[in-house]
């Protein structure tokens, strides 16, 4: 009997290996993983707990070595596999990461009792990571624990007035380490210290566009559903559409998308969502009406990640079935393929990137889904951020509106009120969001704001209008900027226009005599207040 060799199988090629970035519980490491792709190569948050084994598996083009608040001396301070610097892998420590890099490698890392927060001048800057750059430069540090001697073997290719070994490589084993952050805005040349071990060491292409992403979804999710039939959890938001574009572009008709109206949507969004997805792009539709179904649910619970599991649980039920609804008037096979719009930036704050992040709050489309659920997933966008779900939307040929239209979350107005949901509030809150789109459009600010919303806390507080006490509702106005959601500021808008923002409300909603401004950061706030 004749003995089958199996083919070999091709070695990936670099634009198909990610760059994984260890999370080792730095502020900065999900900016990281941006700036990689801002370089359009793609890149993976992943726990500092990842083996050499596990990295082998995954083949890496390179590794990053995150910041960390802890200090490499203190006890239970994050570790690595050292074998991982074994592997020949092009790998880069940033602060902690290069402290941890130095001190496992022969080099000493002291607290000389001089710290660095800010803005400082690097000098002497050389080697691969400063090609074509000027060898004195600004970069912002942020530590208290200094490198006073490289790892054995390394050579110190930049220092500070107050840091000896401020950038250090050993270009024979791969290894490189910056003790400041070339991921943030406030180090000018950080994106060009990136590329340089990007394309210069590592040899990584720039090849993580938007043309590939489509390309390389429509494989993945034709590999998943074959030939099966397929629905999408329609909101309206970029996300799902994008997800449903994505999904459509590889099987077709067997996709139809649900839009389930729970009744926490803006005025009037429902019906436009309904209008312009199946109108302009033609894909099958199946609009449920399920607002008291959804209100009922809701009844007397005021804890938030109970509103958003029980949001996510809701939003299962009904796509499940509308998939027998479907099945069975077509007299087709089950329908076991759900499509939804997870975003890389909900699965990191759903905890679900194996411990990377502590949860902060269950997605309804992560933390939230049903233990039970009869459907598998389909998540085409589940490892993009915002803004480049935005780019692949655009590369698809979605509207501008629709590609630009700010964030909406999936359990809506429901987590913009903080207490108890009821049919008065709901009025109330969308009525005050609908002044407050109409006059942040009117000033010209809508793009240049991540959001921007309203929040009712259920409160009421005293006032007085024509001579008379009034007992009513406070409006919280929450307007950020950002850039994926990871982190965010609070908008500095112009004091006529929350004026007017502040008068309309007052006078045209009954119910609410104080409007307020929500002047917090992320961090320590989130953007949503649930």
């Amino acid at each position: 009997m004749a003995t089958v060799h199996p083919l070999p199988l091709p070695e990936p090629v670099a634009e198909d290996r990610p760059v994984l970035v260890l999370d080792l519980g730095g502020q900065y490491a999900q900016l990281i993983a941006r700036r990689v792709r801002d370089a359009r190569v793609y890149s993976e948050l992943v726990p500092h707990t990842l083996t050499a084994d596990e990295a082998r598996r995954r083949n890496p083009v390179a590794i990053i070595l995150s910041g960390g608040p802890a200090s490499v001396y203190a006890e239970g301070a994050p570790q690595i596999d050292m074998e991982l610097l074994a592997l020949g892998i092009p790998t880069l420590g940033i602060c902690y990461g290069a402290q941890l890099m130095a001190r496992e490698l022969g080099g000493e890392v002291a607290r000389t009792g001089i710290s660095e927060f800010g803005k400082t001048e690097l000098e002497d800057g050389a080697g691969a990571l400063f090609t074509g750059l000027p060898p004195q430069q600004t970069v912002w540090m942020s530590h208290r624990d200094t490198v006073v001697a490289p790892p054995v073997g390394a050579i110190v290719t930049g220092r500070s007035a107050s840091t000896p070994v401020a950038a250090f490589e050993d270009p024979a084993r791969r290894l490189y380490g910056v003790q400041f952050h070339p991921e943030v805005v406030h180090t000018p040349y950080g994106q060009d210290v990136l590329k340089n071990f990007l394309y210069g060491v590592a040899d990584a292409p720039p090849a993580w566009t938007p043309a590939a992403v489509i390309e390389d979804q429509v494989e993945r999710i034709r590999a998943q559903v074959g030939s099966e039939r397929v629905i999408c959890g329609l909101s309206g938001g970029v996300d799902s559409a994008v997800a449903a574009l994505l999904v459509y572009k590889a099987v077709g008709d067997q996709l139809t998308c649900v839009f389930v109206d729970h009744g926490f949507m803006r005025s009037n969004e429902a019906e436009q969502v309904a209008a312009t997805f199946g109108g302009h792009f033609q894909v099958p539709l199946v609009h449920v009406q399920a607002q008291d179904r959804f209100l009922a649910r809701l009844a007397g619970v005021d804890e938030p990640e109970e509103k958003r599991r029980r949001i996510g649980e809701e939003f299962i039920r009904v796509f499940e079935e509308e998939a027998r609804k479907l099945s069975h008037s077509e007299r087709q096979s089950e329908i076991r393929f759900l499509v939804q719009g997870t975003l890389y930036s909900d699965v990191i704050e759903s905890g679900g990137t194996e411990g990377v992040a502590a949860k902060i709050k269950s997605h309804h489309n992560v933390g939230g889904l049903p233990e039970d659920m009869a459907m598998s997933l389909v998540e085409p966008l589940r490892l993009l951020f915002k803004d480049e779900v935005r780019r692949v939307g655009e590369e698809l040929g979605m509207p501008e509106r629709m590609v630009w239209r700010q964030p909406f979350p999936g359990p809506g107005l429901a987590i913009r009120i903080i207490g108890e949901v009821t049919r008065e509030r709901l009025d109330i809150l969308r009525a005050a969001d609908t002044v407050l789109q109409e006059e942040v459009r009117r000033a010209g600010l809508y793009r240049d704001l991540w959001q921007s919303f309203a929040v009712l806390p259920a409160i009421k507080s005293v006032g007085v209008q024509g001579d008379e006490r009034t007992y009513a509702y406070p409006i919280v106005i929450r307007a950020v900027t950002s850039e994926d959601a990871m982190t965010a500021d609070w908008a500095r808008l112009p004091y006529d226009l929350l004026e007017s923002i502040s008068s309309r409300i007052i006078n045209e909603i009954p119910g609410v005599n104080r409007v307020a401004l929500d002047i917090s950061s992320k961090p320590p706030s989130t953007i949503e207040w649930e």
